[in-house]
């Protein structure tokens, strides 16, 4: 599985952005796929996924309301829609995909222990 991040970039306090997640490889129809980012000096964090399996999506709890991961399964394609961004979003954000089975209940919880496969990742800066 090859994952490819695009859309990232500088934006104000209270802009927008969206990141694409192009999967190619032929993926699994029960995978996984998740945004993961890390800012300088911190460590990595999961920040949203979602089940091709069933569409049932995670959300870290400080991106709830603003972040929202989608999928369009005809062209392998993930999104991370970031409204009200903040200056604590700014990191860099990698693209991961994971595949069953997980150590709880079917899901792979933001863990990024559980994925196998990573992007590149794509730079998000956010300026006050």
């Amino acid at each position: 599985v090859y994952l490819l991040e695009s859309g990232g970039g500088l934006v104000q306090a209270g802009g927008s952005l969206r990141l694409s997640c192009s999967v190619s490889g032929a993926p699994r129809e029960d995978v996984t796929i998740g945004w993961f980012r890390q800012a300088p000096g911190r460590e990595r964090e999961g920040v949203s996924e979602v089940s091709r399996r069933d569409g049932k999506t995670f959300y870290l709890d400080s991106v709830k309301g603003r972040f929202t991961i989608s999928s369009d399964n005809t062209q392998n394609m993930v999104f991370l829609q970031m409204d009200s961004l903040k200056p604590e979003d700014t990191a860099v954000y990698y693209c991961a995909a994971a595949h069953p089975p997980y150590a709880r209940d079917g899901y792979a919880h933001l863990d990024e222990f559980e994925y196998s496969y990573w992007g590149q990742g794509t730079q998000v800066t956010v300026s006050t």
